[in-house]
């Protein structure tokens, strides 16, 4: 099972695709997942991208089959990129592709302001706007999970996240998926993560940049995903149709052939 220690906590479990030439050296994409997922979860991505690039799909601290973490864990948006840029230490890859998916497009968006020499571009996918400030009301999922489980919070709460017209069967599959999450882990990261503004990074990001969105993501409006990336200097948004928000899941193959075209474009 291809895992790393990272810290004397964390031991991250990661997946590797590499389905290009042997005889030239690729290119790497590190992809990053959002709330209550895995590095699983790019399996729609895969099959396009990991024929023109290796790709590093990691389950973030807490999740997935990396090690579960304390419910009073301090998280910080920081001390998870440091997880990522520590794993591509140990991987030997100094510069990379970054694509983020909801939660994960946060903290992609803080590596590449970070390490602009790291990042060579930025996709991002259904991703929240840069001020997160969700109230008493979120947090007190955080007791929701503790007294009736994940499953129970991930069921109440799919319906947005993969939209109208995902299959049915599709969304038990993710429900399971979610419902992997250590519920200590869920607890503390959400009591973590109700309030964050990394508006102070876009402008900030120096690498090209994608960001698509759906026309009726509960994120945020066309207009108000705009205005956000407009403030990453070298980017442009891309607007499918749809009322998903997790447009990485409800639209992975659409999504994956745009980041390909867009990342050929780049080069």
């Amino acid at each position: 099972m291809p895992t790393v220690r990272l810290a004397p906590d964390l031991e991250m479990y990661y997946r590797i695709d590499d389905y290009t030439d042997p005889w030239r050296t690729a290119e790497t994409i590190l992809l990053l997942h959002g709330n209550a997922e895995n590095g699983g979860v790019w399996f729609g991505w895969a099959p396009q991208l990991a024929r023109h690039f290796r790709l590093v799909r990691p389950d973030m601290r807490g999740f997935g089959k990396s090690t579960p973490m304390p419910r009073d864990l301090r998280w910080s948006t920081d001390m998870i990129v440091d997880d990522y840029l520590a794993l591509m230490d140990k991987l030997g890859v100094e510069r990379c592709h970054v694509v983020g998916a909801k939660l994960g497009g946060s903290y992609a968006r803080r590596m590449a302001a970070r390490c602009p020499e790291r990042v060579l571009t930025l996709t991002l996918a259904g991703v929240p706007g840069p001020r997160r400030a969700m109230g008493p009301g979120y947090a007190a999922r955080g007791e929701e999970i503790s007294n009736k489980g994940v499953e129970s919070w991930a069921r109440r709460t799919i319906g947005g996240r993969l939209g109208s017209r995902f299959p049915p069967a599709g969304v038990e599959w993710w429900i399971r998926q979610m419902s992997q999450t250590a519920i200590s882990t869920l607890v503390g990261f959400i009591a973590s993560f109700n309030e964050m503004d990394i508006s102070g990074d876009l402008p900030r990001i120096q690498c090209p940049t994608l960001v698509i969105s759906t026309e009726g993501s509960a994120l945020g409006s066309a207009a108000a995903t705009r205005a956000w990336q407009q403030m990453i200097p070298n980017s442009r948004l891309l607007v499918l149709p749809g009322d998903s928000y997790h447009v990485a899941a409800s639209d992975a193959d659409r999504c994956a052939l745009e980041t390909l075209n867009f990342l050929r474009s780049a080069n």
